[in-house]
């Protein structure tokens, strides 16, 4: 059985807007994964071991959440502005030596991605996105479907502190709420990995950072996507998408599609057997996809 993050070195790197904690491991070309939310760099435990076998693998904690640097609210929600974010990885990965580089990312991570795909085009050398479609297309395509079935893009989106407020009141139960809207038997995360993200939740300064990210989504990012769009802005690199079978993007959207709309090139992937939490609930695949992918 492989220890939790084997042979891993966690740091904290200070970049211009903060302190980011990562781990990272493997001495291949750079490969940085992004996570999503309610979670941390955790979540890449059972891939990233393998895949730092073939590649440099960091796995930070994204602006926001986990140990990394938390802004402070304000009325625009700049400092969460995904535009912000993926700057944040390009001063991370400058720092580490790696001004190119693979990118793979979930959730979250992957909307901030998607920016610094668009923002910093000569970056990244090939992008895979996790259970994911446009921001602008979730907002724009809105119905009751998705209302319901992703709530919390509305509910985390309302003026600080009131979802806060209510979360700080009882973290682990909205945690567990949050992560079992599709059924998960007991003890479906790994231990360690748990244990980071109920540490994390557990965090006011944290709960504060994920409304804000959805706060800055519901408002700034949406500006920026529509003048990218407008322009005529895409993304240049080769693209991998991935999504659960069992989650709500396969059954809402035609994800293949959507992302051949946002892309320069010829757009892969489809479907893995799994929920939302396609790293942890189907690893192998996953791997499977990134080694052919990333190569």
């Amino acid at each position: 059985m492989m220890n939790f993050f084997d042979d891993f070195r966690l740091k904290s790197i200070t970049t211009k807007r903060g302190v980011m904690r990562l781990r990272m491991a493997g001495n291949g070309p750079p490969l940085l994964l992004l996570h999503g939310n309610p979670q941390t760099h955790a979540m890449w435990h059972r891939v990233a071991p393998e895949l730092a076998k073939s590649f440099t693998v960091i796995c930070p904690d994204l602006c926001g959440y986990g140990k990394s640097f938390k802004p402070p609210c304000s009325a625009d929600h700049a400092a969460y502005a995904k535009t912000a974010m993926a700057a944040d990885i390009v001063d991370l990965m400058e720092q580490l030596g790696h001004p190119a580089f693979y990118l793979a990312a979930h959730d979250r991570g992957a909307r901030v991605s998607h920016r610094l795909a668009l923002d910093f085009p000569d970056r990244v050398l090939k992008l895979a996105l996790l259970d994911i479609v446009p921001t602008i297309v979730h907002f724009e395509r809105t119905d009751m479907d998705f209302a319901m079935g992703y709530y919390h893009w509305f509910w985390l989106a309302q003026p600080h502190p009131f979802p806060e407020s209510l979360i700080t009141c009882a973290p682990e139960a909205w945690f567990n709420a949050h992560t079992t809207r599709e059924p998960k038997g007991a003890g479906f995360f790994d231990a360690d990995a748990l244990a980071d993200y109920i540490d994390a939740i557990n965090d006011p300064e944290m709960v504060r950072g994920m409304c804000e990210d959805y706060r800055a989504a519901a408002t700034i990012d949406l500006e920026h996507d529509r003048a990218s769009r407008e322009a005529g802005h895409k993304i240049a690199c080769p693209l991998l998408v991935l999504w659960g079978a069992k989650g709500k993007i396969g059954k809402w959207y035609d994800a293949l599609d959507i992302w051949s709309q946002y892309s320069q090139g010829a757009v892969s992937g489809g479907a893995v057997d799994s929920g939302h939490y396609l790293a942890e609930e189907a690893p192998a695949a996953v791997l499977d996809h990134f080694k052919a992918f990333f190569g």
